[in-house]
């Protein structure tokens, strides 16, 4: 039988996703906007740029966060 993800569980997979081949990562979090929609956010410690993504629902935002992740690896894997 399957498990539910919750945001708690997506979060923690981007955060050990972006510690794993980023580095110190200060805060993975989300936060609702009134005009854009949800925004699925990285910060990091060293200097590099956080990572957004929006979407309609908190759980698209993160998928889209945790893609753009991903993209960023695989190009850096790439090189």
């Amino acid at each position: 039988m399957a498990e539910n993800k919750t945001n708690t569980d997506r979060i923690k997979r981007i955060y050990d996703l972006c510690e794993l081949h980023f580095g110190d990562v200060r805060f993975v979090g989300i936060k609702y906007h009134k005009k854009i929609g949800w925004i699925a956010k990285a910060q990091f410690d060293d200097g590099f740029e956080n990572l957004t993504a929006d979407g309609i629902t908190s759980v698209e935002a993160l998928r889209n966060l945790k893609n753009r992740v991903k993209k960023i690896i695989k190009r850096y894997n790439a090189v």
